[in-house]
C-alpha cells in the first residue's frame, strides 16, 4: 500500500484530495496547522474511511516534526496544499503571507529534497503568479504577480525550480483554476452567496463582478491531480482547468436562480479589492494531451451540489465565522 503524506489537509483543497485518495487504497497521512473543523468542512469524513491518521503541526512553527514524521513514514508521494491563500487579505500582513507561502515553504522543500525515498513532491501553486492575462495561457506564461499573495507563491515557484535544476528534486507543480465544491469555505464566493441568500443577507459585489474566471469542481480537480502525482515529468508545471469562462456577477445571478431569488434583492456593488486580476484563463490543454485528463462535472450540476451541501448543513454552518479569520 503506497503511502501520501497530504500537508495542509484541513484545506478545502487538501480535505477534498484525502478524501479522494483513501477512495484510491492508498495509506494517507494528513498535516495542517490548526485543528480538525467541524465535519461539514472535511469530505473525508463523509464517508467511512480507514487508513488515514492527522497531525496538527504546522508549517512555520513544527518544521522538525513534519519533516520527522516524513522520515518514518517513508511516503511514495507528498502533496503541499498549505498556504496562505486570501488574496485581498495579503496586503494588510504581507510578512505573514511570504513568511509561510515563501520562507517556511522552502525550507520545507529544502528537507524533502534529502528524502531519498520520495517518488515525488507536487507543488499545489496558483494561477494568480500570471497576473491579469487575456485569453488562455500556457504553462510557460511568463510571470507577473500583482499582489503580496501571488508574488509570494511565484517565489517559491521559481525556488522549486532551480530545486529541481540543481538537485534533480522529484517536483511538479499545479495551477488549477477557481476550484469550488462542496466543503467549501464560507468566505468563498460560491459557499457565501448561498449561505447569504438562505439568511436573507445581502452579498457585497466587489467592482460590480465584472471579472471573469473559469470554475473547476473539485473532484475534477483531484483527479486531475492523482494523475499528475503518478505521471507527471519531474520539474513540469501543469494546468488544471475547464474553459467554461463566467464572471462573478454571472455565477451569483445563477446562484440567485437557483434559489428563486431576485438577484437585485440579495446584492450590494461595492468598490473593487486593490490588485484584483481582472482575469486569468488557464488553457489545460497539456494536461488533456498526456494524461486523457478531461472535467466531468459542469457549473449548473456544480452549483446544485453546493447548494444541497450548505441546505444539509446550515445550522452548523450558520455557527461558523462568515469572514475569513486571519492566523500568522
Amino acid at each position: 500500500m503506497d503511502t501520501i503524506v497530504i500537508v495542509g489537509s484541513n484545506s478545502f483543497s487538501g480535505a477534498s484530495f484525502v478524501d479522494f485518495a483513501l477512495q484510491q487504497g492508498v495509506r494517507v497521512i494528513g498535516t495542517s496547522r490548526s485543528p480538525e473543523p467541524i465535519v461539514a468542512f472535511l469530505p473525508y469524513k463523509w464517508h467511512d474511511h480507514a487508513n488515514f491518521s492527522f497531525h496538527n503541526l504546522d508549517l512555520n512553527k513544527d518544521l522538525a516534526g513534519i519533516t520527522s514524521l516524513i522520515n518514518d513514514a517513508k511516503p511514495q508521494y507528498v502533496i503541499n496544499f498549505a498556504a496562505q491563500s486570501m488574496v485581498g487579505e495579503s496586503w494588510q500582513n504581507p510578512g505573514d503571507w511570504f513568511m509561510t507561502n515563501t520562507v517556511s515553504t522552502i525550507k520545507f522543500h529544502d528537507e524533502l529534497r534529502k528524502c531519498k525515498f520520495l517518488k515525488r513532491y507536487v507543488h499545489v501553486s496558483t494561477p494568480e503568479v500570471y497576473g491579469s492575462c487575456s485569453g488562455f495561457v500556457m504553462e510557460d506564461f511568463p510571470f507577473n504577480p500583482s499582489t503580496p499573495y501571488a508574488v509570494s507563491r511565484a517565489a517559491a515557484d521559481m525556488s522549486l525550480h532551480t530545486f529541481h535544476a540543481a538537485y534533480d528534486f522529484p517536483v511538479v507543480t499545479t495551477r488549477a483554476a477557481n476550484v469550488y465544491g462542496p466543503g467549501q469555505q464560507l468566505f468563498r464566493i460560491i459557499s457565501r452567496t448561498i449561505l447569504f441568500i438562505l439568511l436573507g443577507r445581502k452579498l457585497q459585489l466587489h467592482g460590480g463582478g465584472v471579472s471573469t474566471r473559469s470554475f473547476i469542481h473539485i473532484r475534477d480537480v483531484c483527479d486531475a491531480t492523482w494523475k499528475i502525482m503518478e505521471n507527471g515529468r519531474n520539474g513540469d508545471t501543469y494546468h488544471i482547468s475547464t474553459n467554461e469562462v463566467v464572471s462573478i456577477r454571472e455565477l451569483v445571478e445563477r446562484i440567485c436562480t437557483k434559489l428563486v431569488v431576485p438577484f437585485e434583492d440579495h446584492v450590494e456593488v461595492v468598490g473593487e479589492r486593490m490588485g484584483k486580476d481582472s482575469a486569468y484563463h488557464l488553457d489545460s490543454t497539456k494536461l488533456r494531451k498526456e494524461f486523457g485528463w478531461q472535467d466531468h462535472i459542469a457549473l449548473d450540476r456544480g452549483l446544485d451540489e453546493c447548494v444541497a451541501w450548505v441546505r444539509a448543513n446550515f445550522d452548523d454552518l450558520n455557527a461558523q465565522p462568515y469572514d475569513y479569520q486571519h492566523k500568522p
